[in-house]
């Protein structure tokens, strides 16, 4: 559940997604130094924002914002993170991903299945996260972004959605034939619902 959600709303506003290949999504994003008001608008936004598009997650560079600052709601609330970092992974697991900033195109992506993440909250405070399935592919997609990294850098598979397959079906790429409609892609949070993994741990700011 979104924090203070009613009260938010008069002052929240939904961003425009950066799309690629706009440059702001290659940079390495810069960390956050000071919390201000403002900073605490962004993530207002890109909740809101992230939430319109149907997303699971979205980072700052998504809306032009060069910033270590990302959102992330697999289905089991907001998790708010600010200048993440990665403690520790383990497993393997292999499956789809989608981008709000890469519309239509979603890939297989190989990452580990479980991640500890430490970051900051809007009030400054240091929290871990601990994920996996969903929420461990999820947190790694965002942490991505802050560094310039696209999923389609590390997919070993692509593939487009077609709108006018028959059914719904999706489209195929290349020689890879693409899943179903109803197979989950990151960046679309109806599909993915479902399959959401992981605890949390700590305050999040959510």
């Amino acid at each position: 559940m979104r924090k203070n959600q009613n009260e938010r709303r008069t002052s929240v506003s939904v961003r425009y997604i950066v799309k690629h290949p706009d440059p702001v999504l290659r940079q390495v994003a810069r960390p956050v130094a000071k919390i201000t008001p403002a900073i605490e608008r962004l993530l207002d936004d890109m909740a809101e924002t992230m939430y319109a598009a149907d997303g699971v997650g979205l980072a700052a560079p998504q809306v032009g914002i060069s910033k270590r600052i990302a959102v992330v709601d697999v289905g089991e609330g907001l998790i708010e993170l600010i200048n993440p970092e990665v403690l520790e992974t383990s497993g393997e697991q292999d499956g789809p991903e989608g981008c709000l900033s890469i519309p239509g195109v979603f890939g297989d992506v190989i990452r580990p299945a479980r991640v500890r993440v430490r970051a900051q909250n809007r009030r400054g405070e240091w929290f871990e996260v601990e994920g996996e399935g969903l929420l461990a592919r999820a947190l790694l997609h965002e942490i991505d972004h802050l560094n310039g990294v696209l999923f389609i850098d590390r997919a070993h598979t692509l593939y487009r959605r077609d709108p006018l397959a028959a059914g719904g079906a999706e489209g195929e790429t290349g020689a890879h034939a693409a899943p179903a409609e109803g197979a989950p892609a990151l960046g679309r949070k109806a599909r993915l619902a479902g399959r959401a993994g992981g605890r949390k741990a700590g305050d999040a700011g959510s």
